[in-house]
């Protein structure tokens, strides 16, 4: 019998991406391969990094790895890694699946150097809601199981968002009115769009769905507007309602830590939905628009403001995403919002893309991360800190290579005779772009 003689993390590689890698690999056995000028070095650090790569391919194995420092990529900063997706993307398009000999040759090699054990991951707290969940038996999208993926994500502390979201703690995406605008410009001037396309004045009533921490809220009350806002997290609902307070809106502004689905008040003249369309689930969409619908008054308007697909398919997002970030979220394309829009309650009036505003939008968040990371760390973790690294400038990427995109679709409810009851036939608002 021949003697078998285990590969290299080395020769694993070069049988996996046969026509080359962008990368430059060096491995804890001491093995290397890859060009010798590549702009980043990937360090495999142990065998438990390349064990989590091994036993669970794809975004999530990679993710654990990197958290762990099983995994280190030399000229990636922890907090905005943003140029090393382009290599990525390279590195996917050049893999080649393994013949079954190379598969047990490779399986052999990995028992070896002991990277086919299941380690246990010391993951973010906030990644085991699933297993929570599952365990109680809630449905997706349910409303007890919609508060506790809210809170995953939302409830990881105020003064971590504080850190990369600025003053205006908007966390969507903003909209840029000159290339060099700053982060809380753009927000405001997002802010100043979405009032306007909802043809808002003095004394009109409006709601905001998904609000956050309330800043749509206070800017519709700063112009005199009654504004409520609801949220499923408790922490940004108190903060929301300690910021009103701070700045003497309390008759015009009021955010609670509620359910949608719970708001009783209707006849409001306005509905914004900025950055919530992500977290209903497709097949709600019509139970949703339709009690929004039901919720304004006849020449109401509504503006839906989230991320989408550049198609019309229908697919939950990535594992890492799903696991770690925006736990059961779903995407889809604009065809279909716009689509559901017009089946359930609104005449579709305009649309538009500015997912490059996203994209300048995740940079200065990845930005702002990285000028205060060691707060950051102190407060979430190293874990967290580097997830949300990860997810931005890895969403950051994705916005500027049209992977996604983010749809502002303005929605009236007619009146019983098709007329819009007031609201204007020709664009009522400023665009205020560059």
């Amino acid at each position: 019998m021949a003697t078998f003689t285990p590969m290299t993390v080395a020769d694993i590689v070069d049988t996996l991406f046969p026509s080359g890698t962008p990368f430059k690999w060096e491995a804890f056995d001491g093995s290397s391969t890859g060009p010798a000028d590549a702009k980043h070095t990937v360090r495999v650090n142990s065998p438990e990094g390349l064990s989590y790569i091994v036993t669970h391919p794809g975004d999530v194995g990679l993710a654990r790895a990197w958290v762990t420092d099983g995994l280190a990529v030399e000229g990636a900063h922890l907090a905005h890694p943003y140029d090393v997706f382009d290599d990525m993307r390279t590195l996917y398009g050049n893999y080649k699946r393994p013949n079954p000999r190379e598969i047990v040759r490779i399986a052999r090699s990995l028992r070896s150097m002991g990277a086919l054990q299941i380690q246990p991951v010391p993951e973010a707290e906030h990644a085991s809601w699933l297993e929570r969940t599952i365990r109680q038996g809630l449905a997706p999208h349910s409303k007890e199981r919609d508060a506790q993926v809210i809170s995953s994500h939302y409830d990881v502390g105020n003064d971590f968002y504080e850190l990369f979201l600025g003053k205006s703690m908007a966390y969507t995406c903003a909209y840029y009115p000159t290339p060099d605008a700053t982060l809380d410009e753009a927000q405001e001037n997002k802010f100043r769009l979405v009032f306007e396309k909802m043809h808002l004045k003095p004394g009109d009533k409006h709601l905001d769905v998904g609000c956050g921490w309330g800043s749509m809220v206070r800017y519709a009350a700063r112009q005199g507007v009654k504004s409520l806002g609801v949220t499923l997290s408790r922490e940004q609902a108190e903060w929301a309602q300690a910021k009103i307070k701070e700045e003497g809106l309390e008759d015009l502004a009021e955010v609670r830590f509620l359910d949608y689905r719970d708001v009783t008040e209707t006849g409001f003249d306005g509905i914004s939905s900025i950055g919530l369309l992500e977290h209903i689930g497709v097949d709600n969409y019509a139970s949703y628009f339709q009690f929004l619908a039901d919720k304004l008054r006849p020449g109401g308007v509504m503006v839906n403001h989230c991320i989408t697909y550049p198609d019309n398919h229908e697919t939950p997002q990535g594992d890492f995403i799903n696991r770690y970030i925006f736990p059961d979220g779903e995407l889809t394309g604009s065809g279909t919002i716009i689509h559901e829009m017009q089946d359930h309650g609104f005449e579709v009036y305009h649309e538009e893309n500015i997912r490059f505003d996203y994209m300048r939008t995740l940079h200065d968040w990845c930005e702002n991360l990285k000028a205060n990371w060691d707060e950051a760390v102190s407060l979430v973790g190293m874990n967290t800190a580097k997830l949300w690294g990860m997810y931005m400038a890895g969403s950051e990427w994705g916005f500027e290579h049209d992977v996604v995109e983010l749809h502002q679709v303005i929605g009236v409810k007619l009146d019983e005779n098709g007329s819009r009851a007031g609201t204007p036939e020709r664009r009522w608002w400023n665009d205020s772009v560059f």
